[in-house]
């Protein structure tokens, strides 16, 4: 007899629960898992603020200085990685605010410095050159374009079809459009002849109204009657540092022709771009509905006038307590204007500092002078005793060394013997630790050391060779009238997560500033960059 199976069906729902019905705790750990996801919303508006030569010593050195709501609210309130590093050598603002915004080192992205060498014209190239994009208030003609990579805010613009509004302000051109990427709907900065906000056709024909109005009351009607003093009794009386002692308070007047430069990198720069950010969240519809919007600002807290902390211990103790101020203001402005916890802060450094002046050698501390240009004078005339005349290193710049690759195929020479030849003759140079030629580079196996180097190289950039220069050393290149000391001394700055739920605590563990852009990301629901190899962090 056929047998009929009269069971009736199941559906898949009913199914579930009868699983959940037997298994509670499965059922708890799902339901908490869908409230989790609830509370992970996406912010408003994502403000990334980097710090160009912020310290982690000098931040907590002032805190008594500081007010509740600015550094100390990020310290207590938000997520604090205290070990933060950049995975390359050669630290410079260009490289490092790249590397923030694509999630990518400049071996990927292309910005390997503030200036390099280009092969073509044999003369240095500024990172954000372009000849087809005209300046607006600026003779200057910048843009992007030599990002090589997306950057996390172009990421934005593209998942949400461009609804999403980018803007980028900075006292430095390099910042302003290196944060701003690609699809951005403005970047600003400071232009150094006129003290007036500037920016690129690239991404518009005319400055916004906003930024208009901002210029007509400009620097140049501003500087005159400004004068940069302590901002309280107390900053201009405490001194942290080892030369210390009350020291008289310092008076700085903005005039003659480096008045806008001066101006540029004192503490007074960042409340002016400050400003210039509130003029943008006051009269444009940043954060107001539920598109994620993107700010991209950069501050200074270097030495006045670029001078290294020695020379000027007050001036950068009074940076900070101003930039405490700042930043506690902006907080205030986007709680006030978008909602409090529906704007995501991220705070971190360039890495970069100001470098000492002072003489080593009376101390008997080892250092001296290396010529860059001389050694590759020296090397050129080796080649020819080797290989027959000819002009074998077409130039120096910087720690690197670019040889006449035209000259090198015409004679039919072996690059790999060229290369192994001149290595050998720099490792015999006192104040040379390494040289790297690109093959090693390219092609050696992986160190620790060597991959940091390698993450600053890029193929169609970078020298030949790239010169090592021991710590200590100042390399100079007479050529090029460049001359900065060595150091490789490990500069320790935060990485500060603030809003949005994110959960308050404090982290030791190392990270690496790629992840930034990865952590960003997935935030904001939205693809990483795509030369971003780096996880995202796990802040909830």
């Amino acid at each position: 007899m056929q047998r009929h199976n009269h069971d009736k069906r199941i559906s898949p729902i009913e199914k579930f629960q009868e699983i959940l019905k037997f298994t509670p705790f499965l059922a708890i750990t799902l339901l908490a898992g869908i409230e989790a996801q609830a509370d992970r919303q996406i912010p408003r508006m994502v403000v990334n603020i980097t710090i160009d030569g912020l310290r982690s010593d000098l931040l907590d050195a002032f805190m008594p200085l500081y007010g509740n709501n600015g550094f100390v609210r990020l310290m207590n309130e938000g997520r604090v990685y205290s070990y933060a590093q950049y995975p390359n050598a050669n630290l410079n603002r260009a490289s490092s605010i790249a590397t923030l915004a694509t999630g990518a080192v400049p071996y990927d992205n292309g910005i390997i410095d503030l200036q390099w060498f280009n092969r073509n014209t044999l003369r240095p190239v500024y990172c954000v050159s372009d000849d087809t994009a005209n300046g607006i208030e600026t003779t200057e003609k910048l843009s992007p374009r030599n990002l090589g990579v997306s950057t996390i805010s172009d990421e934005l613009k593209a998942a949400t079809e461009g609804k999403s509004l980018v803007y980028s302000f900075a006292p430095f051109s390099d910042a302003a459009i290196l944060s701003a990427g690609h699809a951005a709907d403005g970047a600003f900065w400071i232009n150094p002849q006129n003290g007036k906000w500037a920016s690129t056709t690239y991404y518009s024909d005319q400055l916004p109204a906003w930024v208009s109005m901002a210029n007509r009351n400009s620097l140049s009607a501003i500087l005159p009657n400004t004068t940069w003093t302590p901002c309280s009794e107390l900053s201009g009386n405490f001194c942290y540092f080892l030369s210390g002692g009350v020291k008289e308070p310092f008076v700085h007047k903005f005039k003659g022709d480096r008045a806008y430069s001066e101006f540029m990198t004192s503490a007074l720069v960042n409340e002016h771009v400050c400003s210039l950010a509130k003029e943008c969240i006051k009269y444009t519809t940043v954060g107001l509905d539920d598109i994620p919007d993107y700010l991209a600002l950069t501050f200074y807290a270097g030495g006045y006038d670029n001078k290294p902390l020695t020379e000027c211990a007050m001036e950068i103790q009074d940076t900070y307590v101003r930039l405490d101020k700042v930043i506690a203001d902006l907080i205030a402005e986007t709680d006030e204007k978008i909602g409090q916890g529906k704007v995501l802060f991220i705070v971190t450094s360039t890495g970069t500092t100001d470098e000492e002046n002072s003489d080593l050698s009376k101390y008997r501390i080892p250092s001296g002078n290396f010529y860059i240009n001389r050694t590759g004078n020296l090397l050129n005339m080796m080649l020819m005793a080797i290989y027959g005349q000819g002009n074998y290193v077409e130039a120096t710049y910087d720690n690197h060394i670019y040889l006449n690759h035209k000259l090198i195929t015409d004679k039919q020479l072996n690059f790999t013997e060229v290369l192994d030849r001149c290595q050998e003759l720099l490792l015999q140079s006192q104040g040379v630790k390494d040289a790297y030629s690109s093959q090693r580079l390219l092609l050696g196996a992986w160190t620790p050391g060597i991959n940091k180097i390698r993450n600053s190289y890029n193929p169609r950039l970078s020298g030949d060779i790239l010169v090592q220069v021991a710590p200590g050393w100042r390399l100079v290149n007479e050529t090029q009238h460049q001359n900065r000391l060595v150091r490789e001394s490990y500069l320790n700055f935060p990485v500060f997560i603030y809003g949005l739920n994110v959960k308050s605590e404090k982290i030791e563990t190392p990270i690496t500033t790629e992840c930034i852009a990865a952590t960003l990301a997935s935030i904001m629901r939205i693809r990483a960059p795509n030369a971003c190899h780096s996880a995202a962090l796990n802040v909830y």
